[in-house]
């Protein structure tokens, strides 16, 4: 079924090529940017990104931002769990409140549905405005299946984090969690002001709009006075909260990719345009790879997804399955310029129902980092062989096939 061969070595031929491909300032916001993006998509100009690793790298930085916050901290999370991680948080957004900081959490009630509601009420009690999105209810059908799947945190307009990454110990590392692999861009500039104003209008949908005409010419007024100062690097990066808009991004950038394409996704039942897509990009030459879940924790869904390797495999796609922990990373990167990092599955869900934001950026730099992170979780994967794939026993292929036909159910 599946060979050990590793994928390209980062530090080979695949990487050494990157250093060849070069690219000038247009390739942020001129010509080059202008040929990955859908048209209209506007960008964001003077922004600093760093790209986050994991839960190790991830959860220091954001804790930071916390404790240094002097206006405002709103977290938008689908779990916020009562664990190591959910308290050391707590206490961080429970230290702000108390010095006087804004703080708002909005959580998903599906999410979270396990977690003792005394949790969240100790966080009410110390300051903390924290609600959850469309708790259950047997009315409303709708209120289960339709959810919050954001994971983003902004702090004072000026700095945000936006990924997959949710506040549980599953992020925390191999000994004191579950050792999951994801990624978060933390962003310093107008796009970390547009993330903020993402949360904002989520939250007045669903808990009143009462203030917004103040709302707005107060966040009017600051942006005039604050604009330079907002200007932090050089990254042009387009926030999409708008699940088409995501979807299209991706079928844009990969429609338009010249030399590679590479998407790690956690869960991966993918429509037929984006199958079509990936064979297309494959057939013109373009390498095109991705990164799947070897251990699922939706099993279901992991194998749905493998009903779709033969036919990718067939032209020309080459498929990782990481086996070390759970991959829960939603990013791809074309080119090693176009980029987007975010809460978005290649999946269902995520497109037909959940609410979800990405970033999407143009940039030689950050697109390179994110490419090199690809190539070193490739080379601790396991490479699916298509000549093995194809002798795997007869019940899997009939167990895929019958997922594969309810599909959209999944």
């Amino acid at each position: 079924m599946v060979s050990p061969e590793e994928s390209p070595d980062p530090g080979g031929a695949d990487v050494a090529g990157l250093a060849g491909y070069r690219w000038t300032q247009h390739a942020r916001t001129g010509p080059v940017a202008g040929h990955y993006l859908p048209f209209g998509q506007a960008l964001l100009h003077g922004n600093r990104c760093a790209l986050l690793h994991d839960g190790v790298e991830a959860f220091p930085a954001m804790l930071e931002a916390i404790r240094g916050a002097r206006r405002t901290v709103r977290l938008c999370t689908y779990m916020f769990y009562d664990d190591a991680v959910g308290r050391l948080f707590g206490r961080a957004l429970a230290g702000a409140a108390r010095r006087g900081v804004k703080v708002q959490v909005l959580y998903d009630a599906l999410g979270n549905w396990r977690i003792p509601k005394r949790f969240y009420q100790r966080l009410r009690e110390s300051g903390v405005d924290v609600r959850p999105f469309k708790p259950l209810s047997l009315r409303w059908l709708w209120s289960f299946i339709r959810r919050d799947h954001r994971k983003l945190l902004a702090v004072d307009g000026e700095v945000a984090f936006v990924g997959g990454l949710n506040v549980a110990a599953h992020w925390a590392p191999a000994g004191h969690g579950a050792g999951w692999r994801d990624d978060v861009l933390r962003i310093e500039g107008p796009a970390a002001r547009a993330l903020e104003r993402t949360f904002k209008a989520s939250w007045r949908f669903h808990f009143g709009r009462r203030g917004r005409r103040l709302h707005l010419l107060r966040a009017l007024r600051h942006r005039r006075s604050g604009r330079r100062a907002l200007f932090r690097g050089e990254v042009a990066l387009a926030v999409l909260s708008n699940r088409r808009s995501i979807h299209r991004a991706y079928l844009h950038a990969i429609s338009r990719a010249k030399r590679s394409v590479r998407i790690a996704a956690a869960y991966f039942v993918p429509d037929r345009r984006l199958v079509r897509a990936l064979q297309d990009a494959a057939a013109r030459g373009v390498e095109v790879e991705l990164l799947l879940n070897g251990k699922s924790d939706h099993p279901v869904v992991q194998a749905c997804a493998r009903a779709f390797y033969e036919k990718l495999l067939g032209a020309g796609v080459r498929i990782y399955e990481w086996c070390n922990a759970t991959l829960h990373s939603k990013t791809a990167v074309v080119d090693g310029v176009w980029g987007t990092v975010g809460s978005f599955n290649l999946e269902r869900t995520s497109l037909w129902l959940n609410r979800e934001v990405n970033v999407v950026f143009t940039d030689p730099g950050l697109g390179r980092a994110l490419e090199l992170r690809f190539l070193q979780d490739a080379g601790r994967c396991r490479r699916v062989e298509p000549a093995l794939w194809s002798r795997r026993p007869l019940w899997q292929k009939v167990l895929e096939r019958v997922l594969y036909r309810f599909r959209r159910l999944i």
